[in-house]
């Protein structure tokens, strides 16, 4: 089950997760997911109705997709409550999860990685890669560790 409820105007498309996300990105990047000018809810509108993608999942062991813009449902095909309940592993192949699971880590130690790619998997069955994926560690103002969140805006359907 989701922990957060599908971004709209009425949640003001989830601000708080979506400063963390801005806020981890800008502090490890150097760069800004969206304009720095937007209020805080109009990035979060912003970053929800994108033609980029833009994904989360959380901490756990097991991590769960926490957050997937409207790009990242189309493309996986997939209503806010699947994607967000979904463990983030199974969006990739199963011979290319090894391969992510090893670049996940590293973006752990590291803080971010930048120009990855990989092999993903609609609800369709429908694959493609992703290219230009920038992934970074998604952590607060206190130094907590959230999970992590990631951003690509090449695909290629195969």
């Amino acid at each position: 089950m989701s922990i957060f409820p599908n971004p709209n105007a009425d949640n003001r498309y989830l601000v708080e997760h979506i400063n963390l996300l801005r806020r981890s990105f800008k502090q490890l990047t150097g760069r800004d997911l969206v304009s720095p000018a937007l209020s805080d809810r109009g990035a979060a509108q912003k970053i929800f109705e994108a033609p980029f993608a833009v994904v989360s999942h959380n901490a756990s062991p097991d991590p769960i997709y926490t957050y997937g813009n409207q790009k990242v449902m189309e493309l996986f095909a997939m209503t806010w409550a699947e994607f967000t309940s979904m463990p983030s592993r199974l969006s990739a192949d199963i011979p290319d999860r090894e391969e992510r699971s090893r670049l996940l880590a590293e973006v752990k130690r590291q803080g971010f990685i930048d120009h990855c790619s990989g092999i993903r998997i609609a609800k369709t069955g429908q694959r493609f890669r992703i290219e230009n994926v920038l992934v970074w560690n998604l952590v607060d103002e206190a130094g907590q560790y959230w999970g992590q969140g990631a951003t690509f805006d090449r695909w290629v359907f195969i």
